[in-house]
């Protein structure tokens, strides 16, 4: 009986430590990061808009968005390959945001397409309501945190078709809102 009531307690004890240990590694797995998001124009980073949160998942990046002051309706959202939200030029032009690059696309991936199967950069498309707020949480499954550190998360103007066709990287256009992704 007493081998019995030792077992059951070193048991105990080693399930505890087990399960410490599982707490301790999964809560050091799902770190965060804070996004300020600015508008942007061809004349610089404008007024802030609100924040995006970054979080990790077992599903992929979890993506919390509180913006406000966008015009309402579907917007392009995309994980640009350079950590700048300034203006550049372009056709002899200013253009807003354009230091960031092009969508974020390690894997050299031929097309724009859906979180699934563009580039890595391509993120669900951000949806803004009348009042021109976007409080909304996505998920590009094949991120993770450590994917985007020091790059850019920008909104487009338009919309996004997840294809290169009939225009571009899905249609959407000009960089409207910027932020910077620590």
């Amino acid at each position: 009986m007493r081998h019995f009531i030792q077992l059951t307690g070193l048991c105990l004890l080693g399930s505890m430590l087990l399960t410490g240990c599982q707490s301790w590694s999964h809560s050091k797995h799902t770190s965060q990061q804070q996004v300020t998001m600015n508008a942007v124009t061809a004349q610089g980073i404008a007024e802030k808009i609100g924040t995006v949160t970054l979080q990790d998942s077992a599903q992929g990046l979890v993506i919390t968005t509180h913006l406000s002051k966008l015009p309402s309706g579907m917007h392009g959202f995309h994980v640009h390959e350079k950590g700048s939200c300034d203006p550049a030029m372009k056709d002899g032009k200013m253009a807003a945001a354009l230091a960031a690059g092009a969508h974020f696309n390690p894997q050299q991936v031929a097309h724009h397409g859906t979180p699934l199967t563009g580039h890595l950069g391509d993120l669900p498309v951000l949806q803004v309501d009348a009042n021109g707020n976007a409080n909304q949480k996505l998920l590009a499954p094949r991120l993770k945190l450590s994917d985007v550190h020091g790059l850019a998360i920008m909104v487009h103007a338009g919309g996004d078709n997840y294809s290169d066709s009939p225009k571009p990287f899905g249609g959407g256009g000009e960089r409207i809102a910027c932020g910077l992704i620590p």
